[in-house]
């Protein structure tokens, strides 16, 4: 498999808003970057989205781009790939074994799928199933430095080894999944978060803006440092997570027991929708985006100053 310094060129298939980030990630890092989308204005939105991120090494960089005409085009060019196309499996499945089909056995062809088991599109590859795997990253991937790792079946250590390498080359803090599970974990973990949040605003319990304040100024600002396990460790003072299971462990036992199973109807999404409205009116989402993205990069660096 290829080694991390062997990486000279990366391969995007899709270049939405995951594969224009894997894109300004590989600028980043001074690589050369081969693409392909089938929509015709794909280069002209992806040149306005690298614009938008405001990064001026991302700027310089844009003439490392090139598009081709086929996936297999990209394959044949690329040391790794990065698949970010629509999350349909079968797509994913005729994308896969077209890059199957063309590129070297050393090149890792991995997916951007949010939630789809590699098993059930690697078998669409008759040459070198071993070697695809799902690489799964958080919005927007050229900042955000998770990125879980999903090897199938037929996936070998060696080729989830490769691509962990490859990816903390290019800065990323890769998590190696250990089986496949719908959703992976992070987006597990997401999901059961929106599931109780969904259940309160429809219980009328909390209003959708004071969810995201709860979060994002209380356990939010905490995770952003230090993960849940880490956290309750902490809080425990000398005891540690021992003593925090011990005293706050029956009690979030009752808590759970609470917890709401909401029904994802037409009625629940209005609701919700309503709210994000409200919350949202007046805002300048492109502004609040761009001002997410620098506070994360002041966060990040703040983070790697502080070695947490």
């Amino acid at each position: 498999m290829i080694a991390p310094e062997q990486v000279r060129t990366i391969g995007v298939v899709g270049t939405g808003a995951i594969g224009a980030s894997w894109v300004a990630l590989g600028l980043q890092h001074g690589l050369d970057v081969v693409a392909w989308d089938p929509a015709e204005d794909a280069p002209e939105r992806l040149s306005e989205r690298l614009n938008s991120l405001a990064s001026p090494d991302v700027g310089v960089g844009e003439a490392r781009v090139t598009f081709v005409e086929t996936p297999e085009d990209v394959a044949a060019a690329a040391d790794i790939v990065f698949e970010a196309g629509p999350e349909r499996l079968e797509t994913k499945r005729e994308l896969f074994a077209r890059l199957d089909a063309a590129a070297g056995p050393e090149v890792l062809l991995t997916s951007s799928s949010s939630g789809l088991r590699p098993s059930t599109f690697q078998d669409a590859c008759t040459r070198h199933p071993e070697r695809v795997l799902v690489a799964h990253p958080f919005n927007p991937p050229h900042l955000v430095p998770l990125v879980e790792v999903v090897g199938g079946a037929a996936t070998s250590d060696e080729a989830a080894e490769a691509a962990l390498a490859v990816l903390r080359h290019l800065g990323k803090q890769p998590i190696r999944i250990r089986r496949e599970v719908p959703g992976h974990v992070a987006n597990r973990l997401q999901a059961a978060l929106w599931r109780e949040a969904y259940h309160l605003v429809e219980q009328g319990v909390v209003s959708v803006a004071d969810i995201d304040t709860a979060i994002a100024s209380g356990p939010g600002l905490r995770w952003a440092l230090l993960g849940p396990f880490a956290t309750q460790h902490v809080s425990g003072g000398p005891g540690g997570f021992a003593h925090v299971m011990a005293h706050l462990g029956p009690p979030m036992v009752e808590w759970w027991d609470d917890l709401g199973s909401p029904e994802f109807s037409e009625d629940l999404v209005s609701t919700l929708v309503a709210g994000v409205d409200e919350e949202m009116d007046g805002v300048d989402v492109p502004d609040l985006v761009a001002r997410r993205d620098r506070a994360l990069t002041a966060l990040l660096d703040l983070k790697r100053d502080q070695g947490l």
